[in-house]
């Protein structure tokens, strides 16, 4: 498969197919139950994540294959990726109570 960006140029698509597949995954193995329990019907809920997987497969081919230049690939400095770990866990460990808090309620 062979993905080219806005200037005609190729382009890697591993990054943007991993997101593609990850969000896919993600939003139908947890948002279902989720919205289920939010009182949402199945069809709704199935729905909303049909609808959240295609926002993200949008999103994530705008990022990694429509707006990339091949031509400035760098490394990454190694507190720039750190602070982004570190950001991800912070935002993945605020999530989790998220998804707890129907089965609270």
């Amino acid at each position: 498969m062979e993905l080219r960006n806005r200037h005609r140029r190729a382009v890697d698509p591993v990054p943007f197919l991993v997101v593609a597949v990850l969000a896919g995954t993600a939003t139908f193995s947890l948002g279902p139950g989720y919205l289920l329990t939010l009182g949402l019907s199945l069809r709704a809920a199935l729905v909303a994540c049909a609808g959240a997987t295609v926002l993200t497969t949008v999103v994530a081919y705008h990022r990694f294959v429509w707006t990339v230049r091949p031509e400035l690939r760098r490394e990454v400095p190694v507190e720039l990726r750190l602070r982004r770990l570190l950001y991800g866990g912070l935002a993945l460990v605020a999530l989790v109570p998220l998804f707890a808090l129907p089965l609270m309620l």
